[in-house]
């Protein structure tokens, strides 16, 4: 590719659904979405199989305990193994289309705890680009390798106390000033906002039409860089009686109660309200354990060996779920069900929750609980099993409605992002229902300006 060459992806309305992209830009694409990334690969950022079916699991019920249908969201056949390519590649496309950002013109920066991370790199080389990913230490593994996988060189800082603040100030003082870079910012970056509301939040709206009585009651998602939580403003935007309930580490409950700690489960409660987090529409926060994340998803890579003889999953259902979740997946199916007994939803309601991930970023972590807690057999795992999904009855759960909270939440946003260079006028803005319709708006925009950019220049790959 030459330095001015530049790959074109999808448009947001194609994210939603694949169907309306133009054949001819889908020739010779690749079988497989977690493959090595080539210019075609981008056109997989899409909720959807090979069928145009939302990816969706309805969890058994003797796995829940609840009335209420739990959905969750399949994230782990985008490309890269995330839907957090989503927001990456949004962000890019945004930056070229206004900026006329090409290939060989910057290095991006990405600052990121978890799979944005992936994503970011998979985008970049993908797209022509080099890329610095700049992340904490201590995560798992198998992160750093897939960044380097891509491509990426990866930019280590020290963990500090857990939350992601130090990560932000040394990512805008290393970086911030030189002409040369050009930053991947998911948690300030409105384009991440715009996929999750629009891409996810209406793939959410199709998926939950086939369930129960059609509606969404409750949107379940623990926030890294809150973009998944914009799907519930689009929620919102259809139910207007719908819940968005935030899931945070109990280590870490930063939206609950203004309190940080350190955790495992990567990619969420780092401690900060984001940019592009808007509170006006989180109603609730729910608090999980790591353990229970990390048990948890042992007990679920079991499939019916534990499932089956501990909770009486039926031994298919139990056996369909190997592999699909990760922690913060799994952490999210705890804060669903556990806003279900709270709120005590009914049968034929629908609660939706999303996994990030799958299994295979997370080997590394079981060997890390396998050390922790030494010989674990099959009469371990099925206490285990039966302690993290039938515990925690109605425990944990922050009202977020009150005006009170809203102003705390918000003092703390504007408290972080002043002191990162944003303006009080625009932080405030954002205290306004209208500021967030106006950037969610902007799709429609971006669309049409990619439509005109893919017909106009020389598209490669």
């Amino acid at each position: 590719m030459s330095a001015h060459g530049i790959v074109w992806g999808p448009t947001y309305s194609e994210m939603l659904d694949p169907s309306l992209v133009p054949p001819t830009l889908l020739q010779g694409r690749p079988n497989g979405r977690d493959r090595e990334p080539t210019g075609v690969d981008l056109f997989g950022i899409n909720w959807r199989d090979e069928r145009g079916r939302v990816r969706v699991v309805r969890l058994p019920t003797e796995l829940t305990g609840v009335e209420a249908n739990i959905l969750v969201l399949i994230g782990k056949h985008f490309p890269s193994g995330s839907h957090k390519i989503g927001p990456a590649y949004a962000a890019l496309m945004e930056a070229e289309l206004e900026e006329q950002l090409r290939p060989g013109s910057v290095t991006l920066v990405a600052p990121s705890t978890g799979n944005f991370a992936i994503g970011a790199a998979y985008v970049a080389r993908a797209k022509g680009y080099e890329a610095v990913v700049v992340m904490p230490e201590g995560l798992t593994d198998e992160r750093y390798e897939r960044v380097r996988r891509y491509g990426a060189r990866v930019d280590l800082i020290p963990n500090g106390e857990g939350d992601l603040r130090e990560l932000l100030r040394l990512t805008h003082e290393r970086y911030g000033g030189d002409p040369s870079c050009r930053a991947l910012a998911q948690f300030e970056a409105m384009a991440n906002y715009r996929f999750h509301r629009f891409v996810t939040g209406g793939s959410i709206l199709e998926a939950a039409a086939g369930f129960g009585d059609a509606r969404v009651a409750a949107f379940v998602a623990a926030p890294g860089s809150a973009g998944t939580l914009a799907a519930g403003d689009e929620i919102k935007a259809h139910f207007d009686d719908a819940l968005v309930v935030a899931v945070e580490p109990r280590e870490s409950p930063f939206l609950s109660c203004s309190r940080r700690g350190k955790h495992r489960i990567e990619g969420i409660g780092d401690g900060i309200v984001s940019l592009i987090h808007n509170v006006l529409n989180t109603d609730y926060a729910v608090l999980v354990a790591e353990e229970d994340c990390l048990w948890g998803l042992r007990v679920i890579q079991e499939g019916a060996q534990v499932l089956t003889r501990a909770l009486g999953v039926p031994e298919g259902a139990a056996e369909s779920l190997v592999d699909l979740f990760g922690l913060s997946g799994v952490c999210n199916i705890l804060g669903a069900i556990r806003v279900a007994r709270s709120l005590s939803i009914p049968s034929g309601r629908n609660i939706v929750t999303i996994a990030t991930d799958g299994f295979d970023r997370y080997p590394s972590a079981m060997a890390g609980l396998e050390r922790e807690s030494g010989h674990i057999d099959q009469a371990i795992l099925r206490l285990r099993a039966r302690l993290v999904f039938s515990g925690g009855e109605g425990t944990g759960l922050y009202d977020l409605r009150g005006a009170g909270e809203k102003e705390r939440l918000h003092r703390e946003k504007e408290a972080l992002w002043s002191g990162l260079g944003y303006p009080d006028s625009y932080l405030r803005a954002m205290r306004s229902p209208s500021f967030w319709e106006e950037e969610y708006a902007r799709v429609a925009e971006y669309d049409r300006l990619l439509r005109e950019a893919r017909g106009a220049l020389p598209e490669e790959g």
